[in-house]
């Protein structure tokens, strides 16, 4: 990894190093916090995690060939290579940054309450239409996550797409002081995480921290019709650039046409591409409008790093979509919209939206939503009364919380746009309803928030 000696290691996270000083000049081949992946010549960190102490396994990973390793401790009788810090987790986070201030890089980073994952995959798949492209994996989005992210990069990738998620403020000073972004994606400011941010604006400030270590002639990208980000009208001097369909004072989409589940279709305005201003028809093989902003925050970012239209057009056309987030899964009797990575209130909206536009008998299959605070019953319920509003043939949900889902829908129902609600105490029960309630032919939304494990409803649903 360049740069990445054991000297300028110990240096950058201020630990006391223990061994030969002939090893001090030579550089690590990988970092990882993960003992199974512990190669030759890597440096192991030894993080006490909440099932197990990543210091028991030190004397396993000089074994299997680590150069060198990061301990909190004092490895008595150790002669091999190891540095002694206060605290595992805050060196992890000074390596990566110290790592990211090696490479020539750039870096997009994206945050916002929701869509921050989908945004991340569409701007990946545009940017990968011309640069060698490293994108956030799995949920690695946190104080953990990025830095492992940033560790994956290779001397040979030319951009960065790195997914930026917090709970709580200062989270994202931390953050970016790590990714020093060259350009800031925020996707809107909704609601989730209040137990902690309190309120939009609190979660707006949080967001917002994100401008604190990019790079002052870096570039920020704002959802133009968020009526929290519009407050923001300048960033280290400079305007920021805005997507929207409503806010056309920027980037914006029209001629918008809903291919139900197969995706959607518009013209993209205003895109300052390597070949000019272009006004573009851009084809999103994933289902939702959210899409549309996802393709416009993607159309900045490729705009912004010297995209031609016709590679954007290409990078939007090839977007594939990921398991749990607005995936699509064909089973011999069922269509099913699997969305079970995670929900709040807004991007439970969004996603019964995509499915009111399904051909067939709709069902929906909603769990709990965490992290709301106080309200929590409350943004569950209206929940249920948007979706009685949507066309929507049978609610089915899971959990405490989600019952308060099925009351809204059932205090709403409309007679001309009747709605079969069903409710159950677990997602066990769920599960074992299911055959009793779904009909081939059905298209089927999935989607609570991850501690419900929905996946499990998936594999239900396939195995019928």
């Amino acid at each position: 990894m360049k740069g990445m000696t054991i000297e300028a290691m110990a240096q950058a996270c201020g630990g006391v190093y223990h061994g030969p000083q002939a090893c001090l000049s030579r550089e690590v081949s990988s970092i990882t916090i993960d003992s199974r992946q512990v190669e030759q010549g890597s440096l192991f960190v030894a993080i006490c995690g909440a099932r197990s102490d990543g210091h028991t396994y030190i004397g396993e990973c000089f074994n299997k060939g680590a150069l060198c390793c990061i301990s909190e401790h004092v490895l008595e009788g150790e002669s091999r290579p190891y540095i002694q810090v206060k605290s595992s987790l805050v060196a992890l986070k000074a390596l990566a940054e110290l790592y990211r201030s090696n490479l020539d890089v750039k870096v997009v980073g994206i945050t916002g309450s929701v869509g921050k994952t989908s945004t991340k995959e569409t701007i990946a798949s545009v940017l990968a239409a011309k640069y060698r492209v490293l994108k956030t994996q799995g949920n690695f989005n946190n104080e953990i996550g990025v830095p492992l992210t940033i560790f994956r990069l290779k001397p040979e990738d030319e951009v960065a797409v790195l997914e930026m998620g917090i709970s709580d403020f200062g989270e994202m000073t931390r953050l970016t002081k790590m990714a020093k972004p060259d350009i800031c994606v925020i996707t809107n400011i909704g609601l989730c995480h209040l137990e902690n941010l309190k309120t939009r604006d609190g979660i707006l400030q949080a967001k917002t921290e994100i401008f604190q270590s990019m790079n002052p002639d870096g570039i920020a990208i704002l959802n133009g019709d968020d009526d929290k980000l519009i407050t923001v009208t300048e960033v280290h001097g400079k305007k920021p650039v805005t997507f929207g369909i409503h806010n056309q004072s920027g980037v914006y989409a029209d001629t918008i046409e809903n291919l139900g589940l197969e995706g959607m279709a518009c013209t993209l305005h205003q895109v300052q591409t390597a070949d000019g201003v272009s006004d573009f028809a851009i084809q999103i093989p994933v289902a939702g409008e959210h899409m549309v902003y996802n393709a416009m925050a993607a159309a900045c970012v490729g705009a912004a790093l010297g995209l031609t239209s016709v590679q954007i057009q290409k990078g939007i056309a090839a977007l594939e979509t990921i398991a749990g987030r607005g995936h699509i899964i064909r089973t011999e009797r069922f269509l099913i919209l699997d969305d079970c990575y995670n929900a709040n209130p807004v991007s439970m909206k969004s996603s019964i939206d995509v499915l009111a536009t399904a051909k067939g008998r709709k069902v929906s299959i909603l769990g709990d939503m965490f992290e709301l605070g106080v309200n929590e019953e409350q943004l569950h319920y209206e929940v249920g009364a948007y979706l009685a509003d949507q066309s929507v043939d049978v609610l089915i949900t899971a959990g405490s919380l989600a019952k308060q889902i099925a009351k809204g829908a059932q205090e709403h129902i409309h007679s001309d746009s009747p709605c079969e609600v069903h409710s159950y105490d677990t997602r066990e029960d769920l599960i074992a309803a299911l055959p009793a309630l779904l009909q081939t032919g059905d298209q089927i939304l999935v989607k609570a928030s991850h501690g419900m494990e929905f996946p499990k409803v998936i594999e239900a649903i396939q195995q019928m």
